[in-house]
């Protein structure tokens, strides 16, 4: 690494010659999305996601140094780097975007806070405080707290030349109409816009507090599992690999798709110009079958007079068009082209709306891998005990081993998941037709 220049304060030592001759080895948290969870302030990590896909990590005892440019020590008490802070500014973005798309983000923020070459920037000398906990601002000179940002708040870290962007989270309410933006209504596809603060610094050592950053989230962890009695060593790579090999992926829709009763062609009949009178959403990353499902049908619209169709049939192809893989806005298209049709072919396996998931977890020193968001799951580690066991990106878990978690509270749900072992049984249905079925949205039929 180049020379440092990070302030140390007596009561926050940080090694510089630790962080010198540290080797980074492959930590790659740039531009990397991370989700975290915090209960009872300890930090549960479900899933690391890396660029939608997940890493098991190897972990090492406190005397080992973990991957990255700081002492694992100094990091759980805090480091300080000097920074120059340009501005902050606020993005709209889906809840878990890909990592270019991030980039992107981050891209945007710098061109709307750095002024253009040969102009005067405005900007405030800081201290940057790294640690365990959180990411705190403070004014160089008075040394008055500026930001103060739970570390799990923290979504995405980028270094841009010796430009830094950090991007958090936005503090939202919990309930479902108030946290989250629509686009236009009538686009072709609705999604959701979550608020994102997207704070800019600059700093010779930008790529090291990026590294600091990220390498953060890895001792956390670290702690979070001595504080529950785990042995980080225990959690190797080939350990939970060879768990992974012995189990068998759960074949409950394996089966339910091979059965040729539940597999159907049906035959609508509608007037021209009218719409099909339904609404659809993807069945979620983890499906057998990557398709779309039926959220909802209008009362005296062609697919509800018919009386073949139920809601959370999952549909194949239109028409002879094939809808297994296609983004949700391709099959909304798809549909919306039938207006003037007056017959619809429709190739449907009959499924309940509700899935069943079966997940194996012999130890709990092993991830589940997945993230979950007040009751919604938020991302899969691929190849991992969740995705064998048929849980699916996009879905809200209805209940856990028989209890209903419907109304239950995101720490309680992140709890009952960390704390089971051995087999876990979930019921879920995608997250879009729950709110739905429950009156939170208005359907939009197509």
């Amino acid at each position: 690494p180049t020379p440092l220049s990070i302030l140390v304060r007596p009561s926050l030592r940080c090694s510089v010659k630790g962080v010198v001759h540290s080797v980074v080895r492959g930590l790659q948290f740039l531009g990397n999305f991370l989700d975290f969870f915090v209960l009872q302030k300890k930090y549960v990590l479900i899933a690391f996601i890396f660029s939608c896909s997940f890493v098991s990590l190897s972990i090492h005892s406190p005397s080992l140094s973990v991957p990255g440019p700081c002492e694992p020590e100094d990091l759980i008490d805090g480091i300080i780097f000097a920074a120059n802070y340009l501005g902050s500014t606020q993005l709209l973005s889906e809840r878990n975007p890909s990592k270019n798309i991030r980039m992107m983000q981050a891209q945007e923020a710098v061109s709307r806070v750095k002024s253009p070459e040969g102009d005067a920037q405005t900007l405030t000398e800081v201290d940057l405080f790294i640690s365990t906990l959180r990411i705190k601002v403070l004014n160089a000179d008075t040394q008055e707290t500026m930001m103060d940002n739970a570390l799990r708040t923290i979504s995405y870290i980028a270094d841009i030349g010796n430009i830094v962007v950090l991007m958090a989270r936005r503090r939202m309410p919990r309930t479902a109409s108030q946290d989250c933006i629509e686009t236009t209504p009538g686009a072709p596809e609705v999604k959701k816009q979550y608020r994102m603060i997207c704070h800019v610094f600059e700093s010779e050592d930008a790529q090291l507090i990026a590294q600091s950053i990220g390498q953060s989230f890895s001792v956390a962890y670290q702690e979070f599992l001595r504080a529950n009695g785990i042995n980080p060593e225990d959690l190797s790579q080939k350990e939970y690999s060879d768990i992974i090999n012995t189990q068998e992926m759960y074949n409950d829709d394996l089966i339910h798709f091979s059965n040729s009763e539940n597999c159907k062609e049906l035959q609508l009949e509608k007037h021209k110009g009218e719409i099909l009178g339904v609404v659809i959403v993807e069945s979620g990353w983890g499906s057998i079958l990557p398709t779309v499902i039926l959220a909802n049908m209008m009362n005296g619209g062609p697919a509800a007079r018919s009386g073949k169709l139920s809601i959370g049939d999952q549909i194949m192809s239109i028409n002879n068009t094939s809808l297994v893989g296609l983004p949700l806005a391709t099959c909304q298209g798809i549909i919306k082209g039938l207006k003037n049709q007056v017959q619809v072919k429709l190739n449907i396996v009959s499924c309940p709306p509700v899935t069943t998931v079966l997940i194996k977890r012999p130890d709990l020193k092993y991830q589940l891998g997945f993230s979950v968001q007040n009751g919604i799951i938020c991302s899969l580690m691929r190849g991992g005990i969740a995705e064998r066991g048929g849980v699916r990106v996009g879905h809200r878990i209805i209940e856990i081993n028989g209890q209903s978690v419907v109304a239950t509270a995101h720490e309680k749900i992140v709890q009952a998941l960390s704390n089971s072992v051995g087999e876990i049984h979930m019921k879920t249905m995608p997250a879009a037709m729950f709110r739905l079925l429950t009156g939170q949205e208005t359907p939009m039929y197509i």
